[in-house]
This record gives C-alpha cells, sequence and structure tokens, in this order.
C-alpha cells in the first residue's frame, strides 16, 4: 500500500435522475478531479486498488453512481462501508434533487423516458428511484436541490464548495421560505414561525419584506419571538459543531412562514449574521417575491 502524505479525495456523485449529475462531474473535471462517469458499485474496490497504486498519483476523484448501473445498486452500500475503514481516503457524499414537477418537465424537454420506467410516465420511475435513494440521501454530507438553478448556477455552487481554498469548509445556509409554497427540499433542518405575530396584518407593512427595519423590528419586538430566538441560537449553537464534526460540508436551516414574505425572513436574516462570526453562512430568501409574481 502507498503512503499518501496527504490524504486522498474522493466524490461520489449520486442523486435523481435528471437533477443535474452531468453538470456535476463535468464541473469537477475542471476543478482538476479524475472523473468516471456510471461506475458500478461492484467495481469500487478494484478501483480502490487502482488509486492506492503510486504509479498513478491520483489525489482527487469523482464517481458518478445512480441507477443506470441498478443491477448493481445493492452492492453499493457495502461498498461505501469499505470506504469508511480506508484512512488514507477522504470520502464525501454529494447527492443531486430536485421536486418531482421539475424533473418530469426535463424528460418531456429531452424527450427522453426515465430508466426505472422505460415504458411508463416518468414519474413513475422518479417516485420509484426517490424511494430507492431515500437510505443514499440520508448517507449525503451535502445535498443540492437544482429545481431552480440553471446548469451554471449548480456549477458555480459546485465550484464554490470544492475549489481547493473551500473544500474544508464547514458552511451555514439559512433559507427563508413560504409554507404555502412547499418545503425546501434540500432542508436539513426545518423550524416553523407561523405562530409569531405576522405583520401582513398591518396594512402599511403588507408590501414590505423583512429585509426592511419596519418589519424587521415589528417581528423582533415581540417578547414570544425574543424567547424563541434565544431557545433557537442556543439550539443551533450545540448542533452546528456536531454536523460539522460528522463530516458535513453545509448545513441547511430553513425556516418557514405562510408566504416567505416578512417572518421568515427576518429571522433568517438574524440567524445567519449570528453564526457569521463562527462559520461561513449564506442566506437566501427563497419565496421573498412570489407574491409580487416576480
Amino acid at each position: 500500500m502507498v503512503n499518501h502524505s496527504e490524504e486522498t479525495q474522493l466524490v461520489i456523485i449520486t442523486g435523481m435522475s435528471g437533477a443535474g449529475k452531468t453538470v456535476a462531474v463535468q464541473s469537477f473535471e475542471d476543478l482538476g478531479f479524475f472523473c468516471v462517469d456510471n461506475l458500478p458499485p461492484a467495481l469500487l474496490p478494484k478501483f480502490l486498488e487502482l488509486m492506492k497504486d503510486p504509479k498513478h498519483n491520483i489525489q482527487k476523484v469523482a464517481l458518478v453512481m445512480d441507477l443506470r448501473g441498478r443491477e448493481f445498486f445493492d452492492s453499493l452500500f457495502e461498498a461505501l462501508d469499505q470506504l469508511s475503514k480506508e484512512d488514507w481516503l477522504s470520502e464525501h457524499i454529494l447527492f443531486l434533487d430536485a421536486e418531482n414537477q421539475s424533473l418530469v418537465s426535463r424528460y418531456k424537454e429531452t424527450r427522453r423516458s426515465h430508466p426505472l420506467a422505460p415504458e411508463g410516465l416518468p414519474l413513475e420511475g422518479i417516485e420509484q428511484e426517490r424511494n430507492m435513494l431515500d437510505e443514499l440521501r440520508g448517507r449525503a454530507q451535502n445535498i443540492i436541490d437544482t429545481t431552480d438553478l440553471k446548469p451554471r448556477e449548480l456549477r458555480e455552487r459546485i465550484l464554490a464548495s470544492y475549489s481547493e481554498k473551500t473544500q474544508q469548509v464547514f458552511s451555514v445556509q439559512v433559507v427563508s421560505f413560504g409554507f404555502k409554497y412547499g418545503l425546501p427540499i434540500d432542508s436539513d433542518l426545518v423550524f416553523d414561525v407561523r405562530f409569531l405575530p405576522n405583520p401582513h396584518y398591518v396594512e402599511q407593512m403588507r408590501p414590505l419584506t423583512g429585509l426592511t427595519n419596519e418589519v424587521s423590528s415589528y417581528v423582533f419586538k415581540w417578547t414570544e419571538t425574543q424567547n424563541f430566538m434565544e431557545k433557537l441560537l442556543d439550539l443551533l449553537g450545540t448542533m452546528l459543531p456536531q454536523y460539522k464534526r460528522e463530516g458535513k460540508s453545509q448545513l441547511v436551516v430553513s425556516i418557514g412562514c405562510t408566504g416567505g414574505q416578512h417572518r421568515s425572513v427576518a429571522i433568517a436574516e438574524h440567524i445567519a449574521k449570528h453564526f457569521s462570526k463562527d462559520y461561513v453562512t449564506h442566506v437566501t430568501h427563497r419565496d421573498i417575491d412570489k407574491r409580487k409574481g416576480k
């Protein structure tokens, strides 16, 4: 066995068919990774032997594994368990996901059939695939929801997450959303703030958002908001170091109110600002302009 001076990086790219794995593997190629598309899990032990060989000097590897190789899929978890025992290897699973409606639209645009439903409707294959991949999704260190991402935006997310300068950085993604538009599917933690006083019912605040001082001050002036925030920040302060220790590259914390315009926006901004001194934080307001039709 070769004595590696540095850990070899292995990223396993997987997820829903049609969620962007082709764009992902091309992005990893641009980052200098040795990439293999659609490697059957049963061949992973043989590939590890190749990676150990000092003649090849392979330090960064990205492997695409999906249900095109479903006849080998039962051996995937056995292979992943083997990876965790290799002390010379840093293993990371990137799971690409998207909402069913978006995946169906992509299949219709390309006029391709789903690999699990070649003679049936794409939705049938998508639902079957989602059930099969549920456990694998739970083992992923990074989940990216590509529902609303253009290929360029997905590429930028991957380059930002896996470039050499940032690949070891743990980041906190704070997302505000409206429950009326559905849950963000890439959430790790979801908190419902619909119990807090709603600025929507104050006429002059209705067209504003939680990014304004007027709405933010209204949200935080209430005792119940202050008590909730004290407990939530304490809870997150306890959990974040544990998630980082477990090897996650990012944690997605989603804050939901009814429409995603007022309360969730103000609270998401507060959370991101609070933890920015200790972690790389990003805040996204998914539904802030939905009511305006933007």
